[in-house]
This record gives C-alpha cells, sequence and structure tokens, in this order.
C-alpha cells in the first residue's frame, strides 16, 4: 500500500538507528555478568513497542531473564497475531575473529556486522517497526501481541511456565516468528518446519589429578583420548549415527517430497566456497540439503581438557569435557534422544574412566501445514512484495518453544524469516542485510492485511 511505503521511506534511517542502538546492548543470557544488561535490553524493547503504539506492555519477571509483553487490541472482532521473538544473544566468542566490536554495529557494505543483528534483534525488530507503520497510517486490521523472551539461546527454560500461566494473556489466532532464513533474496522461501533440539555435557574423568605424561603416559588412559574414540565411535562410516534406536522414530520423507526439496535453488559449489571447504560431509545417501533438513544429526560442540594455554606443558589430564547436540526431526522427541544418548555414553564407556553427563536444555521439532490459511497469507504477502511465489523449504535450526506453544496455545505457526544461510550466526561476523530488514518491515504489514482477509 502507498501508505506504507511513504512512511517507511520516511522513517528507514531512523529504523535503522534504532536497530543500532538495540544491537549496541550485550544482552548475552548464556552469562551472569551480562544480567543489568539483559534488563537494560528488555527496557528498550519495552520502549520500543509503546513508541510502535502498543496500548499496554509489560515486563515479566521469571526465574531467569525477563519477558517483554506488548498488545494493541483494535476491534475483539479482529483476528489476533502473535509475534514472538527474543532478544538474547549467543555469547561472542572468539572475540578476535571479529573484524568489528561484536556490540559495535558496524555498516559495511550494505551489512550490519553486530551479535544478535539477525538472531533475532534484526528480524523481530521488524515486526515492531512494521506495528509502527500500520499505527501511524491508521491500517490496523488485527490485533496484534507481542511476547520477546530473553532466554531462547539457552534453551526458553522459563518461557514454558510463563506460556502455560497466561492463556489468556497469550489468546490469538496465529502465531508469526521471524527468526528463520530465506534461500536469498532472489529465491524468496518459508521454513514450512524446524528441527528439534537435545544438548548434553559430558565429563570424562581418569586418574585423580593431572599427571606427568612422561612418567605416567602409555600407562594411564588419558581422558582426552577415550573421549575422542568415543565420540568418533558415534558415526560409522557411511556417517550414520551408530546409537542403537537412534532413528526408530524418524519419518522417512517420500520420494515426492524430496523430489520437490530437490527443486529448490542450491549451488553447491558457491556454499562450499562460502565455507572455504573441498568437500560436503554427511550421512550417505542424502543431499546437503537433505542433511540439514530432513535427517537428524549428532555434532560435538565443544570439546577441551588438559594444558591449553600459551606455550607447552606436558600433563597427561585428569578430566576431558564435550558439549553434545542432537538435531531432531518429526516424531522424534528430545527427552527420548537425551536419556538414549546420555545412557549411550555412559554404557560405552571404558572401566578405565568414569562418566558424567547431563542434559543442558532441549526442544521438539516442529512443522506449518502449507494448506493452512495462515502459510497462504504469509506466502501472498511475500509474493506482494518480492514478485515471486516463495519455496517451501525445511529449515536446520531450532526453535525450542514452537511445539509448546502449539501444545498450550492450541496454535499454528508461521516462519517468516528474512536472514540468510550465510549471515554467521551463532558465529564470529553476524550480520544482517540492510535490504533484508528494510525487505521485512515492508512485508509483514501484507501479512496481516492477507490473514485478515479470512474475517472480511
Amino acid at each position: 500500500m502507498e501508505n506504507w511505503t511513504a512512511y517507511q521511506a520516511q522513517n528507514k534511517e531512523r529504523f535503522l538507528n534504532e536497530l543500532l542502538d538495540l544491537l549496541r546492548i550485550p544482552s548475552i543470557s548464556a552469562k551472569s555478568e551480562n544480567k543489568e544488561d539483559m534488563i537494560a535490553c528488555a527496557k528498550a524493547v519495552e520502549k520500543s513497542l509503546q513508541e510502535a503504539g502498543a496500548q499496554t506492555t509489560k515486563i515479566y519477571e521469571t526465574e531467569g531473564h525477563p519477558i517483554v509483553y506488548g498488545e494493541i487490541i483494535i476491534d475483539p472482532n479482529f483476528p489476533t497475531v502473535l509475534v514472538y521473538g527474543h532478544y538474547d544473544v549467543q555469547p561472542a566468542e572468539p572475540l578476535e575473529l571479529w573484524h568489528s566490536g561484536p556490540f559495535e554495529p558496524t555498516i559495511i557494505d550494505g551489512k550490519i556486522f553486530a551479535r544478535g543483528a539477525c538472531d533475532d534483534k534484526g528480524q523481530f525488530y521488524m515486526h515492531v517497526k512494521a506495528l509502527e507503520i500500520m499505527t501511524k497510517t491508521n491500517t490496523m486490521c488485527t490485533n496484534v501481541k507481542f511476547i520477546i523472551e530473553g532466554e531462547e539461546e539457552i534453551g526458553s527454560p522459563n518461557l514454558a511456565s510463563f506460556v502455560k500461566a497466561n492463556h489468556s494473556l497469550l489468546k490469538a489466532d496465529v502465531i508469526l516468528i521471524s527468526d528463520t532464513a530465506m534461500i536469498s533474496m532472489d529465491n524468496p522461501s518459508i521454513d514450512i518446519g524446524v528441527r528439534g533440539l537435545s544438548y548434553i555435557e559430558l565429563e570424562v574423568t581418569g586418574p585423580n589429578r593431572d599427571l606427568h605424561s612422561g612418567v605416567y603416559g602409555g600407562a594411564v588412559a588419558n581422558p582426552i583420548t577415550i573421549l575422542s574414540k568415543m565420540i568418533a565411535s558415534c558415526h560409522d562410516e557411511n556417517n550414520h549415527i551408530t546409537i542403537p534406536g537412534f532413528y526408530d522414530d524418524v519419518i522417512e520423507s517420500t520420494d515426492a517430497e524430496r523430489t520437490k526439496m530437490a527443486e529448490a535453488p542450491f549451488d553447491l559449489k558457491a556454499w562450499s566456497e562460502d565455507l572455504g571447504i573441498q568437500e560436503v560431509w554427511g550421512e550417505k545417501g542424502y543431499s546437503t540439503n537433505e542433511r540439514t533438513g530432513i535427517r537428524p544429526t549428532l555434532e560435538v560442540n565443544g570439546i577441551w581438557g588438559g594444558y591449553t594455554g600459551e606455550g607447552a606443558k606436558t600433563v597427561l589430564p585428569s578430566k576431558a569435557f564435550a558439549k553434545i547436540s542432537c538435531r531432531l526431526v518429526p516424531n522424534q522427541t528430545s527427552e527420548k534422544i537425551t536419556a538414549m544418548v546420555l545412557d549411550h555414553f555412559k554404557k560405552i564407556a571404558p572401566p578405565n574412566v568414569k562418566v558424567a553427563a547431563f542434559e543442558h536444555h532441549g526442544g521438539e521439532p516442529y512443522m506449518t501445514p502449507i494448506d493452512s490459511h495462515e502459510y497462504k497469507s504469509a506466502a501472498k504477502a511475500i509474493a506482494t512484495t518480492f514478485g515471486k511465489e516463495p519455496i517451501p523449504v525445511r529449515g536446520g535450526g531450532s526453535i525450542p518453544i514452537c511445539a509448546l506453544f502449539e501444545k498450550e496455545l492450541g496454535l499454528k505457526i508461521v516462519f517468516m524469516g528474512f536472514g540468510l544461510d550465510s549471515d554467521n550466526l551463532h558465529s564470529p561476523n553476524e550480520k544482517y542485510d540492510i535490504v533484508n530488514f528494510y525487505k521485512g518491515i515492508e512485508t509483514i504489514p501484507y501479512f496481516h492485511k492477507y490473514f485478515a482477509e479470512k474475517n472480511a
């Protein structure tokens, strides 16, 4: 609509500067030293909702970090859209790999480089600005509610209890989330599903203290060596996960579904070059897109032990550690997989070490039906602003709260992500293209328009 376009054009520089201010707040949920930053960020989010036109806002305290809520109820007969996002971000380490400060947003070649630029500050802030456009142009056709949490990056440990206790507050007709990616701006897409997550930590203990590797080496089991062998045994020569029962509940995609997935544009050579790798890796019999979308995985996210400081120290360590995550596909459950993986590592441990294993957090896989009014409204909105129909794809990431939202609130979720897989999420030099930011703001009001037409 012309008034939406004109308003955005008049205010686009301010929209960008407001996002940059939000990115300057180091809202790292995983670190206790950033607790005050988390509070400051929650207050900044609440203020932005107020300025965008929300009639009611409130910061809800939890046992962890705060949840920000806002709403604007125009007409009880209008459908209600519940927007979910998160203001917390991943730790920025290793800091030496950033070419600019992770919390000093820097624009290079039309891209914003900062931690949280895409995941998820840049993306949820599109909805805040879309709300402002609709309120300031008097074109609201839906009621809108926001729930912006501060713990997504640590598994949303307190959001579940909040949702269960606030069914009435969160009553809506659909949940809209921008925390996913598109294939490209030339090939817009919509994620129709996200994978679940199981995240564990292992501690392997050998001798009761660090030992001299010359005096004791070769006679005492090295926990790092043992842990490495245990982890390596979890994949066979075809990169198939060897944990008994791991694939039992997996719903295999049909040949027709896999054929449809293969129609999505994908340049394997360019993808590999962007990552600086010579060859791809993964489960035999599946394409790269299938490996990152429809297949479960087991990955080591961190491994350490012994001496890792400057110089040399010839030590046989007492302990070794690893963090391991599994991405899950429909019909797998995080509870079952977590228990299975924890038990597996305890069983395969040789008698010369002791293994302690525990869960960090988990979440369930989620799928959006493409024949629903919710999905069709998102697809029509993207087609309106991009000039072509979006391609439905399966996302490889996880949003742990999705399955709980549907279970507790009885709502379907639509993913309208405007990031790119190359945005370095969770990595140094995370970025978000400014054109994507503006395109999201342009597109989101059309979702509200088309979603409301069902009730017209």
